[in-house]
């Protein structure tokens, strides 16, 4: 049985994740309170970002980035844009 959680990031109740898909506080924050399908929209937008700005997630600066990025994304309504990716509706 799935569960399901209001998701901030499409505010509307969907189907949660399975488990916490980032360590610490941070993870539990997005196990509660983001869907499958808006960890599935921050993971294409990652690649966008990782790929159009050629950051390496070995490099610790560019994990910085990224989990800013995540945040951003998740909770606050933005991130950094990426040339050619057009948003979902």
């Amino acid at each position: 049985m799935s569960r399901t959680v209001f998701c901030q990031l499409l505010q509307r109740e969907a189907t949660g994740l399975d488990y916490a898909p980032w360590p610490g506080e941070l993870g539990q924050r997005i196990f509660s309170s983001i869907s499958r399908e808006g960890w599935e929209r921050w993971l294409t937008h990652q690649t966008a970002l990782i790929n159009e700005n050629r950051l390496s997630p070995m490099d610790p600066k560019h994990r910085a980035y990224l989990t800013e990025q995540m945040q951003r994304f998740l909770f606050e309504g933005g991130a950094d844009a990426v040339a050619g990716l057009t948003p979902e509706a």
